[in-house]
């Protein structure tokens, strides 16, 4: 039986990102317009888990570069963008902009 017979997502990348274990993720948030208001998510999401290994900024980070790999091919070049603005974002809420 395929994996996808049951609703069950079809890719473990999928799952992870749905079920993760380190955050509870606002739903949507990778589908965000704003920059901004994706890091910010994130941020929330990471300072309030009691289940990550982490500390909340290498947790949130993580999972948006965790989204931006496994998307690859599939997003656009603007979507890209905005995610890698994203966690510039996300180094400005930490305070840990590059140098």
């Amino acid at each position: 039986m395929a994996a996808g017979s049951r609703g069950k997502p079809k890719r473990w990348s999928q799952r992870v990102t749905a079920e993760s274990n380190a955050l509870d993720l606002e739903e949507g948030v990778f589908a965000k317009d704003d920059p901004n208001e994706i890091a910010k998510s994130l941020k929330r999401s990471a300072e309030t888990s009691t289940r990550r290994k982490a500390e909340p900024f290498r947790s949130a980070m993580s999972m948006l570069t965790f989204y931006v790999n496994r998307a690859g091919k599939g997003l656009s070049k603007a979507r890209r963008a905005k995610l890698e603005r994203a966690k510039d974002e996300l180094r400005k809420l930490y305070g840990k902009e590059k140098p």
